[in-house]
């Protein structure tokens, strides 16, 4: 698991800006979603990824840890599903353009629909209930890349918890446009992954000081129960 290190003159200054050091501590929850970031083959299986992140495997068993809490509580559970297809390459052509043609095709075979990459990693608990939200872009809330923010929005929900790979990159940018888009949002500390702990804890601190709360699996539990427990007084 990443080592976790958010400085404490970052904790004050949230504190000075919040009026706490967590201002999502409690959860309602029923109003509250969990989004996990593609958590696919093609971000952990280096035979058939062309993005690989190790830590990504280790985060599964805490994943699964706290969508049974989220189901269990009365929330949403959402898988989205990173791909790419032709149309998505051509309306995101910024991106191909940075790329290199090897690490263009290698991207193209890793998550496109039906390849292998594209699957979920097995050994995620993902249930029936659950939905899975295909996605085109880093962010699951941009325009164009997938249809999760109507989907929360008719179900009631106003409050996301973000967890999944990669921690800097699509959970982060995942999680800025959410707060920008007026949900609630936390990312939860130890159910992301990145490729160091230092890109981890930049991409957390960075979310921390302005756009949401940072919370650990334990801590959004405790923020569940306290919630559950207003709801019934």
């Amino acid at each position: 698991m990443h080592r976790i290190d958010i400085p404490d003159h970052v904790v004050q200054r949230v504190i000075a800006r919040c009026g706490t050091p967590h201002p999502y501590a409690v959860l309602e929850p029923r109003r509250t979603a969990l989004v996990v970031i593609d958590m696919q083959n093609g971000y952990m299986r280096a035979d058939v990824g062309h993005a690989c992140v190790p830590m990504a495997v280790e985060i599964v068993p805490t994943i699964n840890r706290l969508a049974a809490h989220v189901r269990q509580a009365g929330g949403g559970v959402f898988w989205v599903q990173n791909a790419s297809d032709e149309r998505s390459r051509q309306e995101w052509s910024v991106l191909e353009a940075q790329a290199s043609p090897a690490r263009r095709a290698a991207r193209i075979r890793s998550v496109s629909p039906g390849a292998v990459g594209h699957e979920f990693w097995p050994d995620l608990d993902i249930r029936a209930e659950d939905s899975i939200v295909p996605k085109y872009r880093y962010s699951a809330f941009i325009r164009g890349a997938s249809d999760l923010e109507a989907i929360l929005r008719q179900r009631g929900y106003d409050t996301v918890l973000i967890a999944g790979t990669l921690t800097n990159v699509c959970c982060e940018s995942s999680a800025r446009d959410a707060m920008m888009l007026n949900f609630h949002t936390v990312m939860v500390s130890d159910a992301n992954a990145a490729l160091t702990d230092a890109e981890h804890n930049a991409s957390l601190i960075s979310f921390y000081s302005f756009f949401g709360d940072v919370l650990s699996t334990d801590e959004v539990e405790a923020g569940l129960l306290a919630g559950a427990r207003q709801g019934a007084a």
